[in-house]
C-alpha cells in the first residue's frame, strides 16, 4: 500500500474520506477523540469533523466542558476515525489550538436554530439536578431568541488538531495489516514509514 499512497498525508486522508463518504458509512466524519490532563489522566469522547485543511482538523465544543479543559493544560490530543465497514482506521495525533473566533462564528451561524440556542443552554460536563431543568431553560431560550438571531456564545468554539502524525491501518489476510505512517520532519516535510502490523 505505501507505494500507493501520496506523500502528503492530507491528500491521503482525503482520498480516504470521499471513499468512506461514497461508501455511505453513517456519520463518517464521526472520530474518537483522546485527550489527557496535566496529571495524564486520559478521556475519549466521539466529536465531529466540521472542516478540515492543510492547517488540521476541525471540531466544536463547549469550552467549559472537560475535554477543553483538558486541552487547555495539555494540547497534545489524537483522533481516530474507525471506518471499520471498509476494513479502515486513521489516527492523527497532534497538538489544539482554538480556532479563531471569527471561525467559529461562520460555522456557527450554518447550525440549526434548535442548535445554535442549544448551545447557549449547555455547561457541558457540568452536573445537572434534573432533565426537566434543561429543558425549561431551553425553551426559555427559545423564547429569548424566537426571532431567529442566535448569537455565537462567548464558551463555545473550536479546536483545530495540528498533526504531528498520521496512521493510516488497512486490515490484511492473516491479521498482517498495512499500517503507513507519516510523521512530520524537522522541516516541515513529511516521512513516510510501513509499521509492523
Amino acid at each position: 500500500m505505501a507505494a500507493e499512497l501520496n506523500p502528503n498525508p492530507f491528500v491521503v486522508f482525503g482520498e480516504w474520506f470521499n471513499a468512506a463518504r461514497a461508501a455511505e458509512i453513517p456519520e463518517c466524519n464521526a472520530a474518537s477523540l483522546a485527550t489527557a490532563d496535566a496529571n495524564g489522566r486520559v478521556t475519549c469522547r466521539t466529536v465531529l469533523l466540521k472542516a478540515w485543511d492543510k492547517r488540521g482538523f476541525v471540531f466544536f465544543t463547549n469550552y467549559t466542558s472537560e475535554k477543553a479543559r483538558q486541552l487547555d493544560e495539555n494540547p497534545h490530543a489524537a483522533l481516530l476515525f474507525p471506518w471499520l465497514q471498509m476494513s479502515r482506521q486513521v489516527e492523527i495525533t497532534g497538538r489544539a489550538e482554538r480556532i479563531s473566533t471569527a471561525e467559529s462564528a461562520a460555522y456557527f451561524v450554518t447550525r440549526p436554530f434548535k442548535s445554535q440556542v442549544g448551545a447557549w443552554i449547555s455547561q457541558q460536563s457540568s452536573v445537572i439536578t434534573s432533565r426537566a431543568m434543561l429543558e425549561a431553560k431551553f425553551h426559555q431560550m427559545l423564547r429569548k431568541f424566537r426571532d431567529g438571531k442566535v448569537p455565537l456564545p462567548d464558551h463555545w468554539g473550536g479546536y483545530r488538531i495540528v498533526p504531528d502524525t498520521f496512521e493510516f491501518w488497512q486490515a490484511g489476510a492473516h491479521r498482517l495489516h498495512d499500517r503507513i505512517q507519516y510523521k512530520r520532519a524537522y522541516h516541515g516535510d513529511w516521512r513516510r514509514v510501513r509499521l509492523q502490523p
